[in-house]
């Protein structure tokens, strides 16, 4: 069965987004790679990066014992003269780990010349290092002679700089040109719409090609069976508010009452 959202489905955006991330990017070559035959390639590439969890609570009461039991642990044995002294404590450290990001080339077949880039953000695209990360491969792109489209369908997390804010949306497509930089276009794409058709921009000579992001978004939720891996029961993560909500929970009980 389809998502009950007409376009991006907030309910991604939790656990489930690693899994969606890669068979949206699957969807976008399978739909593109046909068309573009045979003067350009259009490559999944794969890259990991590695991404700190911050937001460790540690309760200092629970970790420090008091002065007198530390030194009773700490004190040596009469009879000895070296003994291994255990620690008071054990506490697990906070250790990086590797997170798999998924972007899309189009290369021509002559010279393998990158023509444009697809990006996919993720979470750590938009938080600590892993968007700092992002940021120098985008600073690259955008100094080099490729297009660049990104696609953020998330809410949460910060977004790509830029000289004006941006419209309050919940998702963006931004689309910049080698010609036209530093203007980006930008579609600003609400939860109560589809996802746009947007332009690929190719070598100089050949015009766009257009890409149907909800066309393959489709392709993928029913691929995975999104439809029964999500409890719409409960409230996506991060959690919607407002007349969001409201709209929201009212648009899953028409499609429950469908059923």
């Amino acid at each position: 069965m389809p998502s009950p959202f007409p376009g991006m489905d907030p309910y991604l955006e939790g656990p489930l987004w690693t899994t969606f991330h890669f068979s949206y990017a699957a969807e976008l070559v399978r739909l593109l790679a046909p068309r573009l035959r045979p003067r350009y390639l259009v490559l999944p590439v794969e890259r990991m990066v590695l991404e700190e969890t911050s937001d460790i609570a540690v309760m200092t009461s629970s970790i420090y014992p008091d002065v007198g039991g530390v030194e009773a642990q700490l004190s040596l044995p009469a009879h000895t003269d070296v003994a291994v002294i255990e620690a008071p404590l054990q506490l697990a450290t906070v250790m990086p780990q590797s997170v798999p990001h998924v972007s899309i080339e189009i290369r021509d077949v002559a010279q393998r010349q990158l023509v444009t880039a697809i990006e996919i953000l993720s979470p750590t695209n938009k938080r600590g290092e892993g968007r700092s990360e992002y940021l120098l491969k985008r600073r690259r792109l955008l100094l080099s002679s490729a297009h660049l489209l990104e696609l953020d369908l998330l809410r949460e997390g910060q977004r790509v700089p830029m000289q004006q804010p941006l419209p309050a949306a919940p998702y963006f497509v931004m689309l910049s040109r080698v010609d036209r930089r530093p203007l980006l276009d930008i579609w600003p794409v609400s939860i109560q719409q589809p996802l746009p058709r947007v332009p690929v921009p190719l070598l100089a000579g050949d015009g766009d090609l257009t890409l149907d992001l909800q066309a393959a978004f489709t392709a993928a939720y029913d691929l995975l069976g999104y439809d029964v891996a999500i409890d719409y029961r409960q409230p996506p993560q991060p959690p919607l508010s407002g007349s969001l909500k409201r709209w929201a929970d009212e648009r899953l009980r028409e499609e429950r009452m469908k059923q």
